[in-house]
């Protein structure tokens, strides 16, 4: 008894040192408006366990090894507290005091630690662990009952009266376990009855969680031997809605094994739950290091170099260096903590080598934080299902799109896709959102809903230029074969590359011999005067994606001067609008080049490079315009000779300075904020 005392004393000392105690008065004020008494009333305390295994190695020790007895101290606390202040007068016994203990974190130990991919056997001890995981799906928000009011059906006995009999929901109960009609009186033994007016009722909502390195089946590279099973999430009251589908969690939980009927199901009540990103490697190789002092007297090189050499098991130097810089862009601009104001950078490629494009895009996905291959098979978006845990309930499952959540969707030649899976594409690159048709009926609700899911991913994709598009022969001078997809739906990428063979036969010889020389010896590049292998582009990735740039007053100047000219400029000669995400599309390019640059700071040179993608861009798709720039402006030379990045520099320069007439020229005001070079 003297121990209990003690524990309750702790319990009062750290609610009083941590804040809990002024929580509680405030969590009190909202019941004592409503005029109708409940049966329950809840309150959830924050628990840090270091700090409560400082001030009582017993009491810390409660809670994480027995954490329902270590409940029922903090609810006779609180109980007192409540009763001792006056603070709710509507409770009259303990048992309608349920406090809910919300673990802030727990030892960095593998006793609390449970990894998704090494799966529970056996009925442990009901501990708390700790988990990280991807969210795969999740179910709408349905009730359940929080707590419950019995009544004993002798009416001689105390208890047929008042609050004595409250059962509430535990950790892995089910919801017969809570309104059982089995129940009989403690005092006389009699049966109870529930009072169904005084039911409590609460939201609940089940997630499914899967090991994050799951994804890697999704890339579209060698299988792995390893199987990933998920595991049911159950999110209760305020936790609900806290979780979305796509994004990585830390969950802090009780393990629970539910019976139903003649099957044992294995689930973890979620107790607390945070964002999560695993960290990932952010320093650069000493041979990219090496490389950026080389290259330091120009802000062109270094990017072009890592473009250059990019790639080299799948495609020789000197070809697709276009697409290889473009790939990097996306890959560096890609953000982890994905948010709603994260512009993609979609890229959509034409070319009449599907094979090697594929394979580069391929290759680049093992680069990307997260990198999924759609498959034709399986589902883009979301699908539904019927819950399966006896909620009845609609389950949202993530299709490959929202499973690429900050990262890169590769959809692969769009050439396969069927017009209306086309339009569906469409409608998302345009809305960046994603809609799902729930039908009540079929899941056991009123009303048919439609939920949003916003699509926070890059795609890319690319089309058979040799495939018949169905033009109009009056088609503007310079637009490219787009295949057979619309151009509405090119309009919808963002940034279009043409991957054209402009060394006719001699291109299909080199690729023959590095194909040759690649399965004889592979991994060999004697041909690169640099030397990076794949870890080497991933490490570079992953420190570029992390770097915070700040664009220059210079580099802001021209992106929105250059915005500012082509609009008028097409909308005049062509009846083209530009989209008013082009500013944006700019903003990202120049950022994401700064970034592969190793800088912080966007130059002008940014800029220029991000102008050149986005004209050529818009130029295949509607034609060229004042602005002229060669088919291939980013790479204007091969850059195999020992000075083809002096000649490539002084290219860029003679394009940056055409960029600026171009805006003096039909920018209204421009001269004003951009000084004359």
């Amino acid at each position: 008894m003297g121990d209990i005392l003690s524990l309750k004393e702790s319990i009062l000392v750290y609610l009083d040192r941590s804040g809990g105690l002024q929580k509680l008065m405030e969590d009190c004020k909202p019941f004592n408006e409503p005029p109708q008494m409940e049966a329950v009333y809840r309150f959830c305390v924050s628990v840090n366990p270091s700090d409560v295994i400082e001030l009582d190695p017993l009491l810390g020790d409660w809670i994480l090894h027995d954490p329902l007895r270590a409940s029922a101290l903090f609810q006779d606390v609180c109980f007192v507290a409540i009763k001792t202040l006056s603070l709710v007068e509507k409770i009259h016994t303990q048992s309608q005091v349920n406090v809910i203990l919300r673990l802030t974190h727990l030892p960095p130990f593998p006793e609390y630690t449970m990894d998704l991919w090494r799966f529970p056997h056996g009925y442990g001890p009901v501990r708390p662990v700790s988990m990280k995981g991807l969210v795969i799906s999740m179910t709408r928000v349905t009730k359940y009952t929080q707590g419950a009011r019995f009544l004993c059906q002798n009416d001689d006995c105390p208890c047929s009266t008042g609050f004595h009999h409250i059962r509430v929901h535990t950790p892995g109960a089910t919801e017969s376990a809570t309104v059982g009609n089995n129940l009989s009186c403690t005092m006389c033994s009699s049966l109870l009855k529930e009072d169904v007016k005084f039911r409590v009722l609460g939201d609940k909502q089940l997630v499914e969680l899967v090991h994050v390195k799951a994804l890697d089946a999704l890339k579209g590279q060698k299988q792995s031997a390893l199987r990933y099973q998920s595991v049911t999430l159950f999110l209760r009251d305020e936790l609900c809605n806290s979780m979305r589908i796509g994004h990585l969690y830390r969950v802090l939980g009780f393990p629970a094994h539910v019976q139903q009927l003649q099957s044992i199901s294995w689930s973890v009540e979620a107790n607390n739950i945070q964002l999560w990103e695993p960290e990932h490697p952010q320093n650069v190789s000493l041979s990219f290091q090496k490389m950026l002092k080389a290259t330091a007297g120009s802000p062109w090189r270094f990017s072009a170099v890592a473009a250059h050499c990019f790639g080299l098991e799948v495609a020789p130097r000197g070809l697709y260096n276009t697409l290889k810089m473009a790939l990097l862009l996306s890959l560096v601009h890609s953000n982890a903590e994905a948010n709603d104001t994260v512009q993609n950078l979609d890229l959509l490629v034409t070319t009449s080598d599907t094979l090697i494009v594929e394979r580069l895009m391929t290759y680049s996905l093992n680069m990307a934080v997260r990198g999924v291959r759609h498959q034709a098979t399986g589902e883009m978006f979301a699908s539904l299902s019927r819950d399966e845990h006896g909620a009845g309930t609609a389950n949202i499952h993530a299709g490959s799109a929202l499973l690429a959540t900050g990262g890169i969707c590769m959809l692969g030649d769009l050439g396969f896709y069927k017009k209306e899976r086309l339009d569906t594409i469409q409608s998302v690159l345009e809305s960046s959102t994603v809609s799902v048709f729930i039908p009540g009926k079929k899941y056991g609700e009123d009303a048919d809903q439609q939920v949003s899911f916003p699509v926070q991913c890059s795609f890319w994709a690319l089309t058979d230029a040799s495939r018949q598009s169905g033009k109009a022969e009056n088609v503007l001078i310079g637009t490219a074969d787009l295949g057979a997809i619309p151009i509405q739906l090119a309009d919808a990428f963002g940034l279009i590359i043409e991957s054209r063979d402009t060394k006719g036969d001699h291109s299909l010889f080199t690729q023959t011999i590095h194909t040759l020389q690649q399965a004889v010896q592979p991994g060999n590049h004697l041909y690169s005067h640099w030397q990076f292998s794949a870890q080497d582009y991933k490490e570079l990735v992953a420190h570029a994606r992390s770097l915070e740039v700040e664009l220059s007053p210079e580099a802001e100047k021209i992106i929105h001067g250059y915005n500012m000219a082509s609009r008028r400029v097409r909308t005049q000669t062509h009846g083209f609008k530009m989209s008013v995400g082009s500013v944006k599309l700019l903003i990202s390019l120049a950022e994401a080049h700064c970034k592969l640059s190793l800088r912080t700071q966007v130059l002008q040179e940014d800029a220029v490079i991000a102008v050149l993608l986005c004209e050529n861009s818009v130029t295949f798709k509607h034609g060229a315009s004042a602005l002229v720039i060669p088919p291939d402006p980013v790479f204007p030379f091969d850059l195999g000779g020992a000075d083809s990045l002096q000649k490539r520099d002084a290219a860029l320069d003679e394009l940056h300075q055409n960029i600026l007439r171009f805006i003096y020229a039909y920018a209204p005001g421009a001269e004003m904020f951009i000084t004359e070079e």
